[in-house]
């Protein structure tokens, strides 16, 4: 069985969260993913009635408290209210500065009683962008008591934003985005939630009252209005059409208020395409169907994942060291470590990637 992904995993986490009957008295929330730890606090906050924040409600940083405050804190009862919130934010660093200069305090191991006799009338959630080892102490109570819910958010991988951008649009906004608008702007945006996010909001306020969002839509919100963009260079670079490709990069180029940017830029959205194309050849190089292809990658989407298959086809694995080698030397050029104007970087790409 593939393991879940940080997409399930936050469905996971949310829902057990928001349901009284399956929430735990404590969870851990930890990884690179910060727009799903943002949006589980907020949850989180959002469980307690505002009339009764004032008493019940702990938002805490960890450089504020030293841990026997903390347990200090869990450990009271509620007033006038069934529960207790408590959060704490970076919670590996709860060896504060108060223990470092009294010398007392407690430790991060005084919380492992309480993971095993927490108090149930309060919420404990603990957040962190590492976990801690699963070798101490601390990280094996996290993992194996069955009253703390453990989540880690990896970064979610590039193949996987296409899904969660249509899933995404349609839970916030109720509307509908295609396939192929969903997947432009995952590739355009990048693989961070936070910036897709936005940009899904800047969408589904210029489409307004229409519940479709289309390819012009997204193309038109971002900024592409001029005749060439990255998709038109990417359809001749899939298609080996070396004149047509540099025709198009020169363009892109005339039309850029900023050629560095263009090229760094352009360098991300095909690192983006291709490091999904590797991914396909290389489990299909395994012997695997296509459809255990797009089961291993977790891609719900037919025809993204079909349009992922197209693309793979037009490239072999073995192309693939001599790609990335080419974006990024690219790369590397465009940030100053050449002496190569932007243009000659960029068409220099093109040739490599084609050829």
């Amino acid at each position: 069985m593939p393991k879940k992904n940080s997409i399930k995993l936050y469905k996971e986490a949310l829902n057990e969260l928001n349901t009284a009957e399956n929430r735990k008295p404590v969870y851990y929330f930890c990884g690179e993913e910060d727009f799903f730890l943002s949006k589980l606090q907020d949850a989180a906050e959002n469980l307690m009635a505002p009339e009764h924040k004032d008493f019940n409600f702990d938002l805490i940083y960890a450089r504020d408290k030293s841990p026997d405050q903390v347990l200090g804190i869990v450990r009271s009862f509620p007033m006038m209210a069934e529960q207790r919130i408590v959060i704490i934010r970076d919670f590996l660093s709860l060896n504060v500065s108060s223990y470092n200069q009294t010398g007392s305090g407690g430790g991060l191991d005084d919380f492992l009683p309480y993971f095993e006799q927490p108090n149930p009338s309060t919420l404990l959630i603990l957040f962190d962008e590492k976990k801690p080892s699963g070798r101490t102490k601390l990280g094996k109570a996290l993992k194996n008591s069955q009253y703390v819910g453990f989540y880690e958010f990896k970064e979610v991988k590039d193949y996987l934003l296409p899904d969660w951008v249509i899933e995404w649009t349609k839970e916030h906004h109720q509307k509908k985005i295609s396939p192929e608008a969903a997947q432009i702007l995952a590739q355009l945006v990048g693989n961070s939630l936070q910036l897709l996010s936005t940009e899904i909001d800047k969408v589904c306020t210029f489409v307004d009252t229409s519940e479709q969002i289309t390819k012009a839509d997204v193309k038109k919100i971002i900024g592409s209005y001029r005749e060439y963009s990255v998709f038109e260079l990417k359809d001749a670079l899939f298609d080996k059409d070396l004149e047509q490709s540099l025709f198009i990069t020169e363009q892109m180029l005339q039309h850029s208020k900023a050629d560095t940017g263009e090229v760094i830029g352009t360098v991300g959205f095909f690192y983006s395409v291709f490091a999904n194309i590797w991914q396909i050849s290389r489990l299909a190089s395994q012997g695997n169907s296509k459809q255990q292809v797009q089961e291993t990658l977790g891609i719900n989407n037919s025809w993204y994942f079909n349009k992922l298959w197209e693309d793979a086809s037009a490239f072999n694995l073995s192309d693939m060291p001599r790609i990335f080698e080419a974006l990024l030397d690219a790369d590397s050029a465009a940030k100053g470590f050449s002496k190569m104007d932007p243009s000659t970087i960029f068409l220099l790409m093109i040739k490599r990637i084609i050829n």
